[in-house]
């Protein structure tokens, strides 16, 4: 769900997790809070007093007091510099949630540029709050949103982010960004025997939304795959599109291998079985 930050009307995500035991000998379980305000997801436990941790030391002076009071404080403002001194933006936010490393980071150029999300607005609820969600555009109509409303327009957003990726990708600037991840074999490898290992390419089965899940192509076989990943399997396949796998190796000859003839052949005892 999206709250609005520091008053200003700004959206951003949060997501409450607690711990899934129950409470151990009447004390009460940690409660984590994460913020997306900040790469380092700021923690914050609460419920825990420091009776339940048996292994902290306990000053047996004052002067020992003192020291373990200064490094505790010196973690605290260290803690606080590391998540408050670096910033993330929703694009990379949102591209490194686990099951979502198939996406490339979009240029937010790319997206600010109307022409390139002609025909959008029609296909994505609350398309105009989706695009600042996506954009980091600060709001000043966070109060008006029920919880309902905010989480449909983070999922809003989820949808126009891969509308607009399955086009990027198909630039010259998209193509060399997903190059590099082929490189790294980030989409997965074929799971053929006789294909050894060769990198993979997303591919969608349908340009439409919510016709088909994500797989993943192989240059060597030329067939597609379910890929290993039950987070990856997940995504839409209209947000890679059925023409992305194709144009990149038609763009990048050099790195298409050549086809397998290799089959298996099933034997019983030594001998090819017979097809009728």
């Amino acid at each position: 769900m999206y709250r609005e930050r520091g008053g200003k009307g700004k959206m951003e995500r949060s997501s409450t997790a607690t711990s899934s035991r129950a409470a151990v000998n009447g004390k009460e379980p940690a409660i984590i809070t994460k913020d997306r305000s900040s790469p380092a997801a700021k923690i914050v436990v609460t419920g825990s007093s420091r009776s339940s941790f048996p292994n902290k030391k306990i000053p047996s002076s004052k002067g020992e007091e003192n020291i373990v009071e200064e490094s505790e404080t010196d973690s605290e403002e260290s803690d606080v510099s590391g998540s408050e001194g670096e910033d993330t933006s929703w694009i990379s936010w949102f591209c490194s949630l686990r099951g979502n490393e198939f996406f490339c980071e979009v240029d937010e150029n790319y997206i600010q540029d109307d022409f390139n999300l002609c025909g959008l607005s029609s296909q994505v609820p609350y398309y105009d709050y989706a695009l600042d969600l996506i954009l980091d555009v600060e709001s000043s109509h966070g109060d008006m949103f029920s919880e309902e409303q905010n989480e449909i327009i983070e999922s809003a957003a989820e949808m126009l982010y891969g509308l607009i990726h399955v086009r990027y990708i198909l630039t010259t600037k998209g193509l060399g960004v997903m190059l590099e991840k082929y490189k790294n074999a980030e989409f997965g490898r074929c799971p053929r025997v006789y294909c050894c290992g060769q990198p993979c390419l997303p591919v969608g089965q349908s340009d439409v939304s919510r016709q088909s899940n994500v797989k993943i192509f192989c240059p060597k076989c030329e067939d597609i795959y379910t890929p290993q990943s039950r987070f990856q399997d997940n995504l839409d396949g209209a947000y890679f599109g059925s023409t992305f796998p194709h144009l990149f190796l038609m763009t990048y000859g050099g790195l298409k291998p050549q086809k397998t003839t290799q089959d298996y052949i099933p034997r019983v005892f030594g001998f090819k079985v017979h097809k009728p």
